[in-house]
């Protein structure tokens, strides 16, 4: 699983769907921001992805922390967001093509 990494620029909602995928097939994401305005994104994109989540059941939730990243050489502190579902999302992760019963009937 990847990091998402938000960016002061970084488009909210294109970045919860990325968010929203990421949840649906490994069941956590995590995101990463560096300076106030990208953990500002990063928290929208969070708002949007529990919109696009809630009508299939899914409620999402993050634990903030921080971790420290090298960047040009230089270290800063990034505030890593973990998100998870207090629901499963096991039913809602993608179906693989060509097995199942709908196969069999063909």
């Amino acid at each position: 699983m990847n990091i998402l990494k938000i960016a002061a620029n970084s488009n909210p909602s294109a970045a919860a769907g990325a968010l929203a995928n990421t949840i649906r097939e490994f069941g956590v994401a995590e995101m990463q921001a560096i300076g106030p305005k990208a953990v500002n994104q990063a928290v929208k994109c969070i708002a949007i992805a529990r919109g696009y989540m809630a009508p299939s059941g899914v409620d999402l939730f993050f634990v903030p922390s921080f971790t420290d990243v090298e960047i040009n050489g230089e270290t800063k502190t990034a505030l890593r967001f973990t998100v998870r579902s207090r629901t499963p999302v096991t039913s809602l992760r993608p179906r693989t093509r060509g097995g199942g019963a709908a196969a069999a009937e063909g």
